[in-house]
């Protein structure tokens, strides 16, 4: 199940590249980035592709790892090591991670449910309160 998501998510991966950061079928019109970790165990970089809101210059993320009950891997790894880099149609840069809390988390919450609904059914599914992780774009290059 796991090699079989990992394999689904780098074909969205190499489409996102090839195509200058549009993906169509499951993807078709969904804003889409590309979120580059440090793997909080392995040390390695971790690329995921990860639905995202703008939210006055900053790109917000949410970790609801499509309803599952855990978190998902690319979270942990920006609690670790909050430095990543994002892949945002043909361009690519640094930001840090932070997670939002108290009234930011519910307001941006509510924004994202606003664009995709089905959002609140994988909070439901997960039973646990969906992370939303804003990344703010560094001032200098790493």
């Amino acid at each position: 199940m796991t090699s079989e998501r990992l394999q689904r998510n780098q074909l969205v991966i190499d489409e996102f590249r090839s195509a200058g950061g549009v993906v169509g079928g499951d993807f078709a019109g969904v804003p889409l980035l590309l979120l580059t970790t440090t793997g909080a165990r392995s040390g390695e970089p971790r690329v995921m592709p990860v639905t995202y809101l703008e939210d006055g210059g900053r790109l917000v993320v949410f970790a609801a790892n499509g309803g599952r009950a855990n978190h998902p891997g690319w979270y942990h790894n920006l609690l670790a090591d909050p430095a990543a880099r994002v892949e945002v149609g043909t361009e690519s840069f640094p930001v840090t991670a932070s997670v939002a809390g108290g009234a930011e988390h519910d307001r941006l919450w509510a924004l994202q449910l606003r664009h995709t609904p089905y959002f609140a059914d994988f909070q439901e599914r997960a039973g646990r309160r969906v992370p939303v992780v804003v990344l703010t774009r560094d001032a200098a290059p790493r």
